[in-house]
């Protein structure tokens, strides 16, 4: 049975009067200070005196924002227009988004930037928050990011956080600076494996969640359900009572509204998503803080500005800081790490970064003024002696071995080529990308991380700075437990896919040494499974070929689950590669040849260099083949006709496929223009000299 759910949500009546148009906001100089204008909050000529600034602020304090959406009108009654640095710490909430991927967070927080009026509708094309060219071109949040509206006189600070599991290191990291969470959760998929990662990490940190049931006005939404189904993740994770006692609503972030769950979908929707804001300014409590202390913040993002250098982001967790103020950098042990003078104080407002004058404990800005500070470490004014203590992370579970490219066509791509310039540019990367970490190898950089998809991002982002990279397959990071024995990572996989290939995929997970957990049937056709399989067990089948076995309509969803002892060997069903003997560039002729023999991964006009991989055999065992072979010409007249050659596509894998893909005896090439796999010995003399080396891919944590 159902619990009954009392949310005492107060709905705010849509004004009649006119309201102003919000665009977006312009800045003037005052005294020297970037102070932002009303010209553009309130349609009025430029204003040039501060006291005329002053003035118009007052008037400003009672305007209705006109909500953007046809059916959205949010009243905000008290919007301050002065240095955000004036909320007292009653008058602040710090919010994190958390949620599975795909569950609407990056649209909700687009919906919250326009109706408040921080933004306007030209100013929200696409998902604004995934402002880096990765994330909008896979459609996913890969970092963390923070925004902040204005609300009957509240700043909220909203912290938008990745959901998929590989980048849950982002989403650890600042649940230590927020004071309350909202879970949002898809109507129709309801609770998923990031979801109770993200969940028990917002429970441990002592957050009480705001549930958002997004999606809810879709056909397939199963509400009850789903309700039933967050009630029974909350006790299993042994919530207390008053985190127990959760507000839900119901929500479209798409169509921008929201209702309380006790009104259901017949609720009143032409308010927008103004019961939200309400059970926002409800049930997240305010930053609990001593103003009068010294300075302190914990860093909890880098960032850098070319004007200013260094910028580092946290919650101000005692004092005031302002600029001209003297600080230092503590490390995670407490050793000062550097001294300076803040030059610039900044806070976040929409899509802008605006300087303010001081910034108090409870707010989140970032700063600017040393250099030698990094994730973790502690700001503080020079009185301060102590630490903040900041959270622990789960531990890596894959590593790669990244090294420079030493393949033969070395050079022709990239222009970052040498060990050095790798060796600075991955140190830099693990300062601000904390669930990375970095050991010496014998070949290279260990690098090791949450998945493939977490250490895929990593090597686009080297590709498209112009490094050429040799990359070796993944390996699952094994760790000594008692009395010595081998303790392996686990994930927690969740599968939706058709009835009818069901068996397939039990059958294949199965063989990885995966354990069945639950099986549910759905009332469309589809199933869920969830399992619990050894990270190395999934290395080589999501890449590829579960959207083999499940028509390329199947959905595997999977996180870090716990370390458990070793399973016993995995038996890999991966065929054999065709492997290049010459280096030239791949001919029709040659091809048309090769096509019997297998999958081509080449196309005619490719250069090709020996040891490369061209495809994979049509059998279990490697073959040598000449992809640059010619067609002799004679001068003798040929009796027939040649018949018309037909070269089929070849398979082109993305960065993640061909990591997964790859084995223990060969590797990746990355340059910015292509990805390449090859043998890791590429003569074909030394490669039969050295014979195929069993690797078991086993690295053991310290």
């Amino acid at each position: 049975m159902l619990r009954t759910r009392s949310v005492n949500v107060a709905r705010l009546a849509a004004s009649k009067s006119e309201s102003a148009v919000f665009s977006r906001p312009s800045v003037v100089s005052v005294s020297g200070v970037r102070t932002p204008t009303l010209r553009s909050t309130l349609n009025v000529p430029s204003i040039r005196s501060f006291s005329a600034v002053r003035r118009l602020q007052s008037l400003g304090a009672g305007v209705a924002h006109r909500g953007f959406s046809s059916s959205a009108a949010v009243r905000n009654d008290a919007v301050s227009l002065e240095d955000p640095s004036t909320f007292p710490a009653d008058k602040i909430r710090n919010i994190a988004i958390i949620a599975h991927v795909d569950h609407g967070k990056t649209t909700l927080v687009d919906q919250l930037l326009k109706q408040s009026g921080t933004l306007s509708s030209s100013q929200l094309t696409g998902r604004v928050m995934d402002s880096n060219d990765l994330e909008r071109e896979r459609g996913i949040t890969i970092l963390s990011k923070v925004t902040s509206i204005v609300y009957k006189g509240h700043k909220i600070n909203i912290v938008d956080t990745p959901g998929h599991a590989d980048f849950g290191g982002e989403v650890e990291r600042v649940l230590g600076m927020v004071d309350g969470v909202i879970l949002v959760v898809d109507a129709t998929e309801g609770v998923m494996t990031q979801t109770k990662f993200v969940v028990r990490k917002a429970l441990a940190a002592g957050l009480r969640p705001v549930v958002v049931m997004n999606k809810a006005d879709r056909p397939s939404a199963r509400i009850d359900q789903v309700d039933s189904d967050l009630m029974d993740l909350f006790m299993s994770l042994e919530a207390s009572d008053e985190q127990l006692d959760y507000p839900t609503l119901l929500a479209s972030a798409k169509e921008g509204w929201s209702v309380p769950f006790t009104a259901g979908l017949d609720g009143p929707k032409e308010n927008g998503m103004t019961d939200l804001f309400e059970q926002i300014l409800q049930s997240v409590p305010a930053p609990v803080v001593d103003r009068d202390a010294p300075f302190s913040m914990l860093v909890t993002q880098t960032d850098r500005d070319e004007f200013v250098g260094k910028l580092y982001l946290g919650k101000v967790k005692s004092g005031v800081v302002r600029a001209g103020s003297n600080i230092k950098g503590l490390d995670e042990e407490g050793k000062e790490i550097d001294v300076g003078r803040v030059t610039k104080v900044f806070s976040r407002v929409g899509l802008n970064r605006i300087t303010v004058n001081e910034a108090a404990a409870g707010d989140i800005v970032s700063i600017a003024g040393i250099q030698k500070a990094t994730v973790n470490s502690t700001i503080c004014d020079p009185a301060v002696t102590e630490v903040i203590p900041s959270t622990p992370l789960d531990p890596p579970t894959i590593s790669m071995i990244i090294s420079p490219n030493d393949s033969p066509l070395l050079g022709t791509e990239g222009t970052q080529l040498t060990a050095s310039l790798l060796k600075d540019r991955l140190e830099t990367e693990a300062q601000t990308n904390v669930a990375l970490k970095l050991h010496p190898a014998h070949d290279g950089i260990d690098v090791r991380g949450r998945g493939v998809l977490h250490l895929g991002i990593l090597l686009e982002t080297l590709r498209r700075e112009g490094f050429e990279l040799s990359v070796s397959p993944p390996t699952a990071l094994f760790k000594r437990g008692p009395e010595n024995t081998l303790l392996e990572p686990v994930e927690e996989v969740t599968v939706d896919v058709d009835s009818g290939d069901a068996g397939t995929v039990i059958e294949k997970l199965n063989k990885r040494k995966g354990e069945m957990k639950d099986y549910v049937e759905g009332d469309d056709g589809k199933v869920r499974l969830v399992m619990e399989v050894p990270a190395r067990g999934l290395l080589g089948y999501v890449g590829g070929e579960f959207k083999n076995d499940t028509h390329g309509t199947g959905v595997l969803n999977h996180t870090f689950h716990s370390y458990q002892p070793f399973k016993g060997e995995i038996a890999t069903t991966r065929k054999g590669s065709i492997i290049s003997m010459s280096a030239g560039v791949a001919t029709s002729y040659a091809l048309d040849i090769l096509q019997p023999r297998g999958i081509l991964f080449v196309t005619p006009g490719q250069k090709i260099y020996a040891g490369q991989i061209v495809g994979e055999h049509s059998k279990s065992d490697d073959i040598e083949v000449n992809p640059v072979k010619q067609k002799q010409l004679t001068n003798m007249r040929a009796a027939g006709k040649d018949d018309a050659m037909v070269i089929s596509p070849p398979r082109i894998m993305t960065l993640e496929e061909a990591v997964a893909y790859v084995r223990n005896d060969e590797c990746i090439e990355v340059t910015p223009k292509s990805i390449r796999m090859r043998k890791k010995i590429l003569d074909a003399g030394q490669r039969k000299q050295a014979g195929r080396r069993k690797d078991k891919g086993m690295t053991i944590l310290d």
